[in-house]
């Protein structure tokens, strides 16, 4: 499901197979286990590090693993605090203490576009993949703390309706333009090794990473207050049409 890499003071974690890297339960544990792993490797360390997301083949993520996500809320015995997990992972990100980048390299859909905008950088290969927020296109309202994200990543008011109330598929050109995306890249290989470059370039400022953490969850403390409410958009409790 995924992979975790040291190279010096960098982490590399890849989300790794041809599939689509759907969102459910395996993947959700297998990234909160790896970063647990990133964590009490850098606290063992006085050096500053950072993390680099990135994905094998033509999907970083197609966002939640529907049949998953529908099976927790399902008659008779609903499970909403398993499907509750993924904000989970995203709190474990917005909390990990080191710089984070996404360097997305495929389509990034609906909980695959807020797993790659829970990084502080987003880097995104020019010539193919999307962003995109598919909920409209499939009938499922957007949880409050998913709005909060992409109102705390997403300045520009046109982007985020695009995003949120038109569900556009936006390209990285675009993306960059709007500030969604921090640059695009031609294929695999340079959107990579341009993340590295970064995280090389953040590593030598040598901050400290529990500080780095405290900021960040200050300046997205939307999102946190959001995911620890459980609230919806109408202001309601999640229910099985709101995934």
């Amino acid at each position: 499901m995924c992979t975790l890499e040291k190279r010096g003071y960098l982490y590399i974690l890849t989300l790794v197979g041809p599939g689509e890297h759907r969102i459910n339960s395996t993947l959700i544990d297998a990234i909160r286990s790896a970063l647990r792993r990133v964590t009490v490797d850098s606290n063992s360390s006085s050096s500053s590090s950072a993390l680099i997301t990135t994905n094998e083949g033509k999907f970083f993520s197609n966002g939640l693993d529907l049949a998953w996500a529908r099976s927790l809320l399902s008659y008779p015995r609903p499970d909403p605090i398993r499907l509750s997990s993924f904000g989970s992972l995203v709190m474990d990100f917005i909390s990990l203490p080191m710089p984070t980048i996404a360097a997305v390299t495929g389509h990034a859909s609906a909980a695959g576009l807020l797993l790659a905008l829970c990084h502080d950088y987003v880097l995104m290969r020019r010539d193919r993949g999307f962003l995109y927020m598919s909920e409209l296109d499939i009938g499922l309202t957007i949880p409050a703390w998913s709005v909060a994200l992409i109102r705390c990543k997403v300045g520009e008011p046109a982007a985020r309706r695009e995003l949120l109330l038109r569900a556009a598929k936006m390209k990285a050109v675009e993306a960059v333009e709007r500030g969604i995306v921090y640059s695009a890249h031609d294929g695999v290989e340079e959107t990579v090794k341009a993340a590295v470059e970064l995280a090389e370039e953040l590593v030598m400022r040598k901050w400290d990473g529990h500080v780095y953490a405290q900021n960040r969850m200050v300046v997205l403390k939307e999102v946190l207050d959001n995911l620890v409410s459980h609230e919806t958009v109408d202001g309601n409790a999640s229910t099985g049409s709101k995934l």
